[in-house]
């Protein structure tokens, strides 16, 4: 009899053991499920709104039927699985290459590999510049971090300042690139006031570099001009970039693109008279904006 009840009670403690095992596995999976919900903008709501990207620019409205249209055709690189650090995904690649089509002036914040400079290039008018501001890896010291920034951040963001080429580099539109090195903090943006169709805030991730990277970007940004940030994941990833977004996004109406990363403004456009005259193209001298007032910056003109 006492044979019988421990071979009994060795096997309820068996399934009890199992079922422990089981009910832990499954609430961390439900835990991590959970957390990539919140990181997608699923579940609760984040505090910007998520939308989808025609709502951002009518170029984007798809046919019910055959998609996007023709007007979103770009020459384009996928990434596809490659593990390549720090770039955007295709779909947000596609986005910001689409935007260059109509655009003369485009600036971006933390230039990485410098694909999306050359995206910008490559499918924007003859005519255009695209800016792209990067640290020179030679003057790291410059980073300056905050108390409050946390220490991956700048961390992530030397690693990806240790580019030496770009993938504009040698290309028969790498001409249209001119890079900047420096730290984003005490950039000058005065030359570029009021002056950039698109813009990409893509730099360190840290808190304060996201505040200050967009302080510029709003004055540099012209009427009816897109700002767009990359990044906005969640409070467990790029927290500084989401922490930074949701305060902008209490002064300002920011979107979150559905199935992205992204954050996008639009700068109000002003009223103004258009009148019925020949528009000429401006010349490079015309177009680009006059960069001596970039104290400490270096600049290369592709």
């Amino acid at each position: 009899m006492n044979v019988h009840l421990s071979l009994v009670e060795g096997v309820l403690l068996g399934v009890v053991v199992v079922l422990a095992v089981a009910l832990r596995i499954i609430a961390r999976r439900w835990a991590r499920h959970r957390r990539s919900r919140r990181e997608d903008g699923r579940g609760r709501p984040w505090l910007l709104r998520r939308v989808p990207v025609h709502e951002l620019d009518r170029v984007f409205t798809p046919d019910t039927t055959l998609g996007y249209s023709h007007e979103t055709t770009v020459t384009f690189i996928c990434l596809g699985p490659l593990p390549v650090v720090g770039v955007t995904s295709d779909y947000e690649a596609w986005i910001l290459a689409v935007l260059a089509r109509h655009a003369t002036t485009m600036f971006e914040f933390g230039t990485c590999t410098g694909r999306t400079a050359f995206l910008w290039a490559r499918n924007s008018p003859a005519h255009a510049r695209a800016y792209t501001l990067t640290l020179d890896p030679a003057h790291a010291n410059l980073y300056q971090a905050a108390a409050s920034d946390e220490s991956r951040d700048e961390a992530d963001a030397l690693q990806e300042t240790f580019v030496e080429r770009y993938l504009y580099t040698g290309t028969d539109v790498a001409h249209k690139v001119i890079q900047l090195y420096g730290d984003s903090k005490t950039f000058d943006d005065t030359p570029f006031a009021g002056a950039c169709d698109l813009i990409f805030v893509d730099g360190s991730h840290a808190r304060s570099y996201v505040m200050s990277d967009s302080e510029k970007a709003l004055r540099m940004i012209k009427p009816g001009g897109i700002i767009l940030w990359h990044d906005y994941r969640g409070p467990h990833r790029a927290r500084g970039v989401f922490e930074a977004l949701n305060a902008l996004g209490t002064r300002l109406p920011l979107i979150h693109i559905e199935g992205t990363s992204l954050v996008a403004y639009r700068a109000t456009p002003h009223e103004r008279v258009v009148t019925p005259e020949i528009v000429v193209a401006p010349t490079d001298d015309a177009l680009m904006p006059d960069l001596s007032g970039l104290l400490g910056m270096s600049v290369d003109r592709g």
